[in-house]
């Protein structure tokens, strides 16, 4: 199981960026997809999911109407978009396999992008 992110970076307060998780080592369809953030001393947090088909998708409270996620089957690859970007967004951000209550560790993840949202 594979999964690598991209497209982390620095922004300003209002910004967008476009996370991708290029998946490879299972079935990606065959799986419910999430991305997860990690901010400085803080613990993993789920921030949205999504279906195996891409029909149905949770947001956190936080980056609702804000965050976008969608994923390719046929290009096994998951995305987020992010706009009106806060400081409060900065975080590792990975995408991991599997719902909301599956575990975050290393087995079930990527390595991550930094998002770094600051003037």
């Amino acid at each position: 199981v594979q999964l690598v992110e991209s497209g982390g970076g620095l922004v300003q307060p209002g910004g967008s960026l476009r996370l991708s998780c290029a998946a490879s080592g299972f079935t990606f369809g065959s799986y419910t997809m999430r991305w997860v953030r990690q901010a400085p001393g803080e613990g993993f947090e789920w921030v949205s999911v999504i279906n195996t088909r891409g029909t149905s998708t949770q947001y956190k409270d936080s980056v609702k109407g804000r965050f976008t996620i969608s994923r390719d089957n046929a290009k096994n690859t998951l995305y987020l978009q992010m706009n009106s970007l806060k400081p409060e967004d900065t975080a590792v951000y990975y995408c991991a396999r599997g719902p909301i209550d599956w575990p975050t560790s290393s087995a079930y993840r990527g390595q991550g992008t930094q998002v770094t949202v600051s003037s």
